[in-house]
């Protein structure tokens, strides 16, 4: 699954312990969602989107191999 929470993070100034932060998850949690290593729970995905003020469709996308 894409996902842009590093480029939103970025334009928000904050680091990803700020973001983690904001989140009540570790900073290692958001370091694995920018690399696609974790896939969030949609409590932590709605919650990513409304800190960026987009929909969570548009913070993560499916890639073609998620249909597999």
């Amino acid at each position: 699954m894409k996902n842009i929470i590093k480029k939103e993070r970025k334009k928000l100034k904050l680091s990803q312990t700020a973001l983690a932060n904001k989140l009540n998850v570790s900073r290692q949690t958001i370091y694995s969602l920018e690399t696609k290593k974790f896939c969030p729970s949609a409590v932590i995905a709605m919650k990513l989107a409304k800190i960026f003020s987009l929909k969570t469709e548009d913070v993560f996308q499916l890639e073609t191999s998620d249909y597999s």
